[in-house]
């Protein structure tokens, strides 16, 4: 019934193709999110002729309904988008922004993530329709119109349920509106239906008058109304001016293969760059990913990365970085004083930065369609059902996304709170933010296309993904379930996912001077893999969360069937 309503919603007759697969292979399109609805939307968008782009834009606006806690219509994001023809790849940018009423120390004293006033202006729509303008073919009533019939009703599964369940046990629920939707005075069960309507005639207006009308239109209106009941920041004016961004994108070569990686106000391009470039002098097959050795190499060039994206990295409408930060030789000079047996103090990085004592929600999905176009979008309400607030009338969940400026100007701490000058508030900035959406080139192919949720971890979990498949030759799932690592700069210390040998593995590393965390899970890499030789494309869902992959004509239909679901 589920893949039979999403065909009649789009008007098609193709045939049906099973999506829910923590695996799928096919020599076509491959589909990988972390929600089997939204997979399902994406794989018939790419059977009724639908390009990567086209299935990008329904399974976003799909997750806005079925995911609710991170898909949206009411964050940001970045879509990587390699065309795979004579048009060069792209970052479409459609991060929020800071209103116009912004000031550096709005934070300063203290925020509630629960307020609307850590809302941002809102960015997905506008850019999900630039991506659309640009390189998509389908009609935009048709991409959206599976959102709209799933808004209208869904049967939520045992991960749905719980999560919802954990709102109704949170007494900071959220606005009147929030409770109404998703909490409930019986606990959710797989099986009960989560009817949206209010979202569904929001989603309704934008697939009959594009994104126009959620900037511009009743939807904008509902949004300033909102805002000023609610103390929030975002105005009508505020709407009318947003635009998501064309970015040209980085690229990196890595042990024969050309990375297409997202430039600021990502962090995670030059981020992931660095720490790259810091790896391929060492032979990493020399000792296992799990070894000392490994993780203490992976750890130090995690270590000083983040200390310059801490650094120099904001919007770069708004800041300047220094031209010779993303080259191999600065990579090299960061990475001069690493001693292989030894830990280095995070405060010996930065010696001018005055340092003191002192839940993200993001998803990401892969897709790939027949004629080799990619697209890898992650995109995000900051916390887990961003700041609680819902427009009323409208039915979305706003953002939390203000949150992501540094909070105190000036004040960085050995807890994580970063405070330099690159990423302080002001009107019209985007936010600085860890998505770190990939896509891998060999020989002018793609080959990987991969990315992740969780905050600063995501670009450490981008980076576990890419070393096991490109410099240990793992196969996509194993690259995709291998324990990761977390350094972040400060804290000063490491956060290891359990593995078998983690306790001695543990013990080393403290000896050798670090601090560790260990016990939990590190993102949700939905990712795709190609086999250049065959043609075949493998999309594999990541198990530590929730996820499904689908492709057109599967080839490996009753191979690990099930949608991972936790």
């Amino acid at each position: 019934m589920r893949l039979l309503t999403a065909v009649f919603a789009l008007g098609l007759s193709a045939v049906l193709c099973l999506a829910g697969e923590m695996q799928a292979t096919s020599k076509k399109g491959v589909v990988v999110t972390v929600s089997t609805l939204a997979t399902d939307v994406g794989v018939q968008i790419l059977n009724a002729g639908g390009n990567a782009v086209d299935a990008a834009v329904a399974v976003a606006f799909a997750e806005a309904v079925t995911w609710p806690e991170a898909g949206n219509i009411g964050g940001g994001g970045f879509m990587m988008i390699h065309p795979n023809d004579h048009r060069a790849p792209v970052m479409i940018d459609y991060r929020e922004t800071a209103p116009s009423s912004a000031k550096p120390n709005l934070f300063a004293d203290g925020v509630e993530i629960h307020h609307a006033r850590t809302a941002g202006v809102p960015g997905t729509v506008r850019g999900l329709e630039l991506a659309h303008r640009k390189y998509g073919k389908l009609a935009w009533e048709k991409l959206v119109r599976p959102a709209v019939t799933l808004a209208r009703g869904f049967q939520i599964d045992d991960g749905l349920a719980k999560r919802l369940n954990t709102i109704v046990k949170d007494k900071k629920q959220g606005n009147a509106e929030f409770t109404a939707i998703f909490g409930k005075a019986i606990p959710w069960q797989a099986g009960d239906e989560l009817k949206q309507p209010d979202l569904a005639a929001t989603l309704k207006r934008i697939a009959d008058g594009g994104a126009d009308e959620f900037y511009t239109g009743d939807t904008a209106k509902l949004i300033a109304a909102e805002m000023k009941a609610s103390d929030g920041l975002v105005s009508l004016p505020d709407l009318q001016a947003y635009k998501a961004v064309e970015r040209k994108v980085l690229r990196l070569a890595y042990r024969g293969h050309e990375l297409l990686l997202p430039p600021p106000p990502s962090s995670g391009g030059i981020t992931l760059g660095l720490m790259l470039m810091m790896l391929e002098p060492y032979d990493l097959k020399k000792s296992a990913w799990s070894s000392t050795e490994t993780v203490h190499l992976c750890a130090e060039a995690m270590r000083r990365a983040y200390c310059e994206r801490a650094r120099f990295l904001g919007d770069p409408d708004f800041v300047t970085l220094p031209e010779e930060l993303f080259t191999k030789a600065h990579a090299k000079k960061l990475f001069a004083n690493f001693d292989p047996n030894k830990a280095t103090p995070s405060a010996s990085l930065a010696p001018e930065l005055e340092v003191r004592d002192g839940g993200p929600s993001t998803t990401h999905f892969s897709i790939i369609d027949a004629a080799g176009m990619c697209v890898s979008n992650t995109y995000t309400l900051e916390n887990t059902f961003g700041c609680r607030v819902v427009v009323r009338g409208a039915g979305f969940i706003l953002n939390n996304e203000m949150t992501d400026f540094n909070q105190k100007p000036g004040v960085t701490t050995t807890a994580g709170l970063i405070g330099t000058a690159a990423n302080v508030i002001a009107p019209g900035k985007r936010m600085l933010s860890s998505m770190t959406p990939v896509i891998v080139l060999k020989d002018g192919k793609p080959v990987i296309i991969t990315g992740s949720p969780g905050g600063r971890t995501i670009i450490n979990t981008v980076l576990t993904v890419l070393v096991n498949r490109i410099d240990y030759g793992t196969d996509g799932r194993s690259a995709v379930d291998a324990p990761r690592l977390h350094m972040q700069w400060y804290p000063d210390r490491i956060a290891l996912e359990k593995r078998p040998n983690l306790a001695a593995l543990t013990k080393a590393l403290e000896d050798r001077g670090h601090t560790v965390r260990s016990g939990q899970k590190q993102g949700d890499a939905h990712s795709i893999f190609i086999d250049l030789g065959t043609g075949v494309r493998t999309g594999v869902a990541d198990t530590r969360l929730s996820g499904s992959a689908g492709g057109e004509d599967d080839i490996g239909r009753g191979n690990n069937r099930g949608s991972s679901q936790k």
